[in-house]
């Protein structure tokens, strides 16, 4: 492990409320949360992180990352030791900004995994089989079409329990108050090719920033994403339940961007909702379920310090992996890399549960 990782965490260690806390001055780099595992570099500009978790044999599963380079831009395929399956990379695309990764698309009388992220320079949306990541999209899914604001950033799938529809929801570099995200239904056109077809515009803006990190909670039904230097705003995933704002959270508590957010789960609907201090180099965690029996009051529980470095994309899993047990975390850093963590080495430094199972 290089010892860059630590570097420059001291001087930003506990926010609350936007003011930093007595604690500042008792940290140590020794109390910083560190990986097991720091990826190969991609070729420019590591950027956000998916998992694709092989349901027959966790030992083959991957961490799909993006590289944002204007020219020769990418989706690189990492093992789970960090290393470049260079098979499976796909280079000399044109920013690649977010990606996420869905299971059992519908094509034909068959399903297929997928990976999609956004290409931010060609105003779209791409899409992979997964684990093989062969295109399947035609060459891109346009979005924001007709738009004054386009420049696509966040993507996340949402798979809507009653009927397997697999949805993406893309965020942009700036948009207008309202309608800030739009949201596509993904699906074979018939011959093996996938279309996106828009189903709605919806999400509020505060015009501060821009809003790049998007996560969906398959189960329960719900679509976070980052408004940044304002808050994280919580609305429901499946369209027809309507685009009003059901929360908006975690305002005062970031040193500057609240950026990457991931969701740990456990099968009871309890978890953890983990969002970037970016400029802390800290991850701040709220409840899954809400507080104080409130599903949309997301109090923050506490605050964990890593070894990133402006760290603005994350997944987590609490599937247990080989050499991951109780689930894997992954966030990229300024390096050109990715960091995997152990969750077990996070919830013991931060007091928090362990899926067991």
């Amino acid at each position: 492990m290089k010892k860059i990782f630590v570097v420059s965490i001291v001087a930003s260690f506990c926010f609350s409320c936007g003011t930093a806390s007595k604690q500042t001055a008792a940290l140590v780099a020794d109390s910083v949360v560190k990986p097991v595992v720091v990826t190969e570099k991609v070729f420019d500009d590591s950027d956000d992180p998916a998992f694709w978790i092989d349901r027959k044999n966790k030992q083959n599963s991957l961490v799909i990352g993006t590289d944002k380079n204007n020219a020769n831009g990418g989706l690189y395929v990492f093992t789970l030791d960090g290393k470049i399956d260079s098979t499976r990379t796909v280079t000399g695309l044109h920013r690649m900004n977010n990606v996420d990764v869905a299971y059992d698309l519908k094509m034909g009388s068959s399903t297929t995994d997928i990976a999609v992220a956004t290409e931010r320079d060609r105003n779209c949306i791409r899409v992979f089989t997964l684990p093989h990541m062969k295109a399947i999209d035609g060459g891109g899914i346009e979005v924001f079409k007709d738009e004054k604001d386009r420049a696509p950033m966040g993507i996340a799938l949402y798979t809507r329990p009653k009927d397997n529809a697999i949805f993406a929801i893309v965020s942009r570099k700036s948009g207008p108050a309202e309608g800030y995200l739009e949201q596509y239904l993904l699906k074979d056109d018939g011959t093996g090719k996938i279309i996106g077809a828009l189903v709605r515009r919806f999400g509020k803006y505060s015009g501060k920033k821009e809003i790049e990190s998007i996560a969906v909670d398959n189960e329960l039904g719900y679509v976070y994403y980052s408004d940044e230097q304002t808050g994280i705003r919580k609305y429901y995933a499946d369209p027809e339940r309507g685009n009003e704002e059901l929360a908006l959270f975690g305002q005062g508590e970031y040193k500057e961007d609240n950026e990457g957010i991931s969701i740990y789960k456990f099968k009871n609907g309890t978890g953890y909702i983990l969002v970037s201090d970016q400029s802390a180099n800290r991850f701040n965690i709220y409840p899954r379920e809400g507080s104080k029996g409130n599903p949309h009051l997301h109090d923050r529980i506490t605050s964990v310090p890593v070894s990133t470095d402006q760290s603005d994309g994350s997944d987590v899993t609490s599937i247990s992996l080989p050499h991951f047990k109780g689930g894997l975390f992954a966030a990229m850093s300024t390096d050109k890399t990715f960091q995997f963590y152990r969750w077990r080495d996070i919830a013991k430094k931060a007091g928090l549960r362990v899926n067991s199972k």
